[in-house]
């Protein structure tokens, strides 16, 4: 190890292995946090304009973030099964089933909210695990 790094691989598996499951919870616990914080950060993108306009509220709360764990693996997904999501991520133009025309703008607020949040949960991953190790 040099300078709090691991310069060798069998170095770094020796320290997982000894602080193994201090590791995963340092790991869950960030994804979890970071989760948490895309789905706000979405949320509030798709709070008015660029993103788009907050009529009931009820699409900018059926967002969800869930974080599950097996083994060394740990994942997050953050999303959303309200219809309309993918219109007014990408927008719209043409005839929906119904026949009804539209030109709708793209009004992307996932996108950039994934794009901002990606390299802070990746360094936010690398120092809970520094810490543990």
């Amino acid at each position: 190890m040099s300078g709090g790094f691991f310069t060798d691989a069998g170095a770094l598996a020796a320290a997982l292995d000894r602080s193994g499951v201090a590791a995963m919870a340092a790991v869950h616990t960030t994804m979890e946090h970071s989760a948490q914080a895309l789905k706000a950060r979405v949320q509030q993108a798709a709070s008015g304009r660029p993103g788009p306009n907050v009529i009931t509220g009820r699409y900018r709360a059926s967002w969800e973030a869930q974080v599950t764990g097996a083994g060394p693996v740990v994942t997050a997904e953050v999303g959303t099964s309200a219809p309309q999501a993918r219109r007014l991520e990408y927008g719209f133009v043409g005839a929906d089933s119904l026949g009804r025309v539209y030109n709708q703008a793209p009004r992307p607020h996932l996108g950039p909210a994934v794009q901002e949040a990606g390299p802070v949960m990746l360094d936010k991953l690398g120092l809970a695990v520094r810490a543990v190790l």
